[in-house]
């Protein structure tokens, strides 16, 4: 699903996108826009949140200058949602094995979202 990342843009399914993205199990990616550039709180969690995904993955740029507040940490958690927070190129990689994994096993595929800040 996720091709490829660099500072400022990420590649899904080929398609280039240079503006952070919502990325969806369903393989729907959406713009993903916060209140504050490098502050990540619940406001900016709240439609990944109303998905009812198994886990969140947050990619908090190249250099991990993104910082999720405890509040939106809490809030993903409160709702039976594993979190996972890392650089975004880790983070992509890491939705991807979440992803593909469950595309293999038997049953019902995770429910994945990303949130990936593709600056800083």
């Amino acid at each position: 699903m996720i091709e490829e990342y660099r500072f400022g843009l990420i590649i899904i399914d080929g398609k280039t996108y240079e503006h952070d993205i919502e990325v969806r199990w369903t393989d729907e990616v959406l713009a993903w826009q916060r209140k504050e550039s490098h502050i990540i709180d619940v406001e900016d969690v709240k439609r990944a949140v109303e998905q009812n995904p198994d886990t969140i993955v947050i990619g908090t740029g190249e250099a991990g200058i993104a910082k999720v507040t405890n509040a939106a940490q809490n809030f993903i958690r409160e709702n039976g949602i594993e979190l996972i927070i890392d650089k975004t190129e880790e983070a992509s990689k890491t939705f991807n094995v979440i992803n593909d994994d469950s595309l293999e096993e038997e049953g019902e595929q995770d429910k994945v979202i990303g949130l990936f800040h593709l600056t800083c």
